[in-house]
């Protein structure tokens, strides 16, 4: 069914690879090809991978992040680190991050890394961020991609304020906003407060992993305290929502404010049910949240560790919940408006990309 109500057919997984997306949640460090991580252990005489056979590579990062918890699902980060630790190493794996999107028919990224995570053998956090940059240079040279950078300070960590001046440094060379990430329970976003308030001041872009391990004060402190423009996740946001048995719904304070002031939510339906964070795709929040008119969309999350690609997530999330083209359409604007990139660069994708592309994806499938 669609968000109206009426019935409507699902369009395929491949129908879906051709229509211009956009991607505002994807870790760099989560995303590597399975040869990369291979090819990359070797040249750095990195010992330590389960097994050097890609395929069975590949299925390990995807069953290791299934196990139900957020700290299991970060295992795998371990062998994606250690392999990004050169210049040579980035470019790479920032360039084959693009050609990937690029090639699943995305046309808009946000791509977010930790700076502070790439230092070990010898980088500056400022080298990190030129190596990744010159990457996504030469992956979307020649695609029909436009990609940015997202810089993350961990949060358990205490380098946030120099993560965001760094990011503030290179805003005008493909950096469009700062981030902190990493367990939520604990560490709540106000420990980070001076870092916020830079990027604040500096009239700059913040996003926030908030309501994913924990509840409705790290979303709040996000919001209210922190003045995250974007929540990364923001799934425990259906705390604050009371469903009754008739049918109808109620939003608490919180709820309503993040609905009535457009607050994005940036949503990772499958890496969300890994995770534990919710039970099952046609379980997840996102289905309410699209009804009631949030400003939901659909991202990866970490495509190696969950498997997936941004076409697949829309796929997965249409058959869930009986999405059409409008539905697809509404959650790709939805990311499009949310961008971080300047106001004419959004609208002129959205007027000359996106909506002509959903258009002529309609006319092939004879859809309305």
């Amino acid at each position: 069914m669609s968000a109206a109500g009426a019935p409507v057919a699902v369009p395929t997984l491949e129908e879906i690879r051709r229509v211009p997306k956009v991607v505002l949640h994807d870790h760099l460090d989560g995303g590597l090809r399975p040869q990369t991580v291979v090819d990359l252990a070797r040249e750095t005489h990195l010992r330590g991978l389960p097994t050097t056979d890609v395929g069975e590579l590949a299925d390990w990062f995807r069953a290791g992040a299934a196990r139900g918890d957020l700290g299991l699902y970060l295992e795998g980060f371990a062998h994606t680190v250690a392999v990004m630790q050169t210049r040579e190493a980035l470019v790479r794996v920032a360039a084959e991050c693009a050609e990937d999107l690029a090639d699943d028919g995305v046309v808009y990224a946000e791509v977010r890394f930790a700076p502070e995570l790439h230092t070990a053998k010898g980088l500056s956090e400022a080298e990190v961020v030129e190596a990744v940059l010159e990457g996504f240079r030469q992956g979307s040279e020649g695609r029909g991609i436009r990609i940015y950078a997202l810089l993350t300070a961990m949060r358990t960590a205490a380098r946030s304020l120099e993560i965001a001046e760094l990011a503030v440094r290179y805003r005008d060379h493909g950096v469009v906003g700062f981030d902190i990430a990493g367990a939520e329970k604990g560490s709540p976003p106000t420990e980070h407060l001076a870092a916020f308030q830079l990027v604040g001041r500096e009239n700059f872009h913040i996003t926030i992993h908030a309501g994913e391990g924990f509840g409705l004060p790290s979303i709040w402190e996000a919001l209210q305290i922190c003045g995250a423009d974007r929540l990364g996740h923001g799934v425990r946001i259906l705390d604050d929502i009371e469903r009754r048995p008739d049918g109808s719904v109620s939003l608490g304070r919180l709820a309503s404010y993040v609905r009535d002031r457009r607050v994005p939510l940036e949503m990772c339906p499958t890496s969300n049910v890994q995770t534990g964070v919710v039970p099952s795709l046609s379980e997840h929040p996102i289905g309410l949240l699209r009804s009631l008119f949030f400003r939901v969309s659909v991202n990866t999350d970490n495509r190696l560790m969950s498997g997936v690609t941004v076409s697949s997530e829309l796929h997965g999330v249409a058959r869930a919940f009986g999405y059409g083209w409008h539905d697809i359409e509404w959650l790709t604007l939805n990311a499009m408006k949310s961008a971080f990139a300047h106001f004419d660069e959004r609208l002129q994708l959205i007027n000359d990309v996106i909506k002509p592309g959903f258009a002529a994806a309609r006319v092939a499938a004879g859809a309305s």
